[in-house]
């Protein structure tokens, strides 16, 4: 299936017709829920339908080859605990991850990171991106919960995935609630377990924020996922740059 690299395949995705001039830029919307809907499929240009409207997450299911999981698995070997981030312009992607990766690890993992970066400036019309890269041996956010930005990128190399809830399953006045105490299966935010979805180890999706125009009370609601002891992640995350 991934017969080219990310970079080659930006243009594939850019050039959608229903890209707005601004899509990244908070402004004033309803109070009320908006419908919205999932987009999933096989090919990199599936991450364009993330401009449509009712879209609030856009996720590409993408196979990692065998080398690139194996260096995963081998860099949660040498440093169980690595974590970097880095506000980049696509160009200096890779020697910024490079940089910061173990001096005696040796893999492909940059060169992804550093393409995934130049697709979502490309998508995005960036100049920079803030990546975070980092090795997880517990949930960073277990509760369910909306990003104020405009969009963010999100894949998993290792590990269990992030959860997600579908808008037409949610009750968002519970959002927010974990202050009381109680786990999110018994706020009412959603009525069963059967309602949440879990991204693929290596899937690469775009997740929309409340930030991006006119998506007010329609963010993804999503979660980091409970990891078993003893097990770990490795998950990249891309947010717009300053």
């Amino acid at each position: 299936m991934q017969d080219r690299p990310l970079s080659s395949m930006g243009a594939a995705v850019v050039t959608n017709p229903m890209t707005p001039a601004t899509p990244y830029t908070a402004g004033k919307g309803s109070d009320t829920a908006k419908n919205r809907r999932s987009v999933a499929g096989n090919d990199v240009a599936v991450l364009s339908a993330i401009y449509e409207e009712d879209v609030n997450i856009a996720n590409w299911h993408r196979e990692l080859p065998e080398p690139l999981r194996c260096s995963v698995e081998h860099l949660l070997d040498l440093a169980p605990a690595f974590g970097m981030s880095l506000m980049t312009t696509p160009a200096k992607a890779y020697e910024g991850v490079s940089e910061a990766l173990p001096k005696n690890y040796q893999g492909p993992l940059a060169e992804d990171v550093a393409e995934i970066v130049e697709m979502f400036c490309f998508l995005f019309d960036l100049k920079r991106a803030g990546l975070r890269l980092t090795a997880l041996n517990e949930a960073m956010c277990p509760r369910f919960h909306v990003d104020k930005v405009p969009c963010r990128l999100v894949t998993t190399y290792s590990g269990r995935a992030t959860e997600w809830l579908p808008q037409e399953r949610i009750d968002r006045t519970k959002l927010g609630m974990g202050y009381l105490g109680l786990p999110d299966s018994d706020l009412g935010l959603y009525k069963s377990a059967d309602d949440i979805r879990t991204m693929r180890s290596g899937d690469i999706a775009l997740l929309k924020g409340e930030a991006w125009i006119g998506n007010e009370n329609g963010g993804l609601v999503h979660r980091s996922p409970s990891l078993a002891a003893g097990a770990r992640r490795l998950l990249l995350t891309v947010d717009f740059g300053s």
